[in-house]
């Protein structure tokens, strides 16, 4: 199985900071929101990421995942600098999580197929 996730940094960050922000809520109730926003963003940091296998790639996110069959996915494209998108048969997009345009490669290998170079 070949795996792609978020860098370490991030959910580290994340908890340190929340943490650190702990002392806000002895200055009002209103700032249970900012140490608990930093926890549900250091979660996700640690969750998401898109894992591919022989059988299909399963996109993670904060609440959910989804898995999709290889003979469903017609294309990877990349989406922007730092991301790429898979293309399904039905023609919707799927975002994959911590996947960036230089991943590709990596990302087909799992599958088990070669990646088809246009010429």
């Amino acid at each position: 199985m070949t795996s792609f996730r978020q860098p370490t940094a991030l959910p580290v960050a994340g908890l340190i900071a929340a943490i650190g922000a702990l002392p806000l809520l002895r200055a009002s109730g209103w700032f249970f929101f900012v140490p608990l926003g930093i926890f549900v963003f250091a979660v996700w940091a640690w969750r998401s990421g898109t894992d591919a296998d022989p059988n299909g790639v399963r996109v993670r996110a904060l609440l959910g995942s989804r898995k999709v069959e290889w003979s469903r996915i017609e294309a990877f494209v990349p989406a922007g600098r730092d991301k790429a998108q898979a293309v399904l048969t039905d023609g919707t997009r799927i975002t994959l999580t911590a996947v960036r345009p230089m991943d590709l490669p990596r990302l087909v290998a799992a599958s088990g197929k070669e990646l088809e170079q246009a010429q």
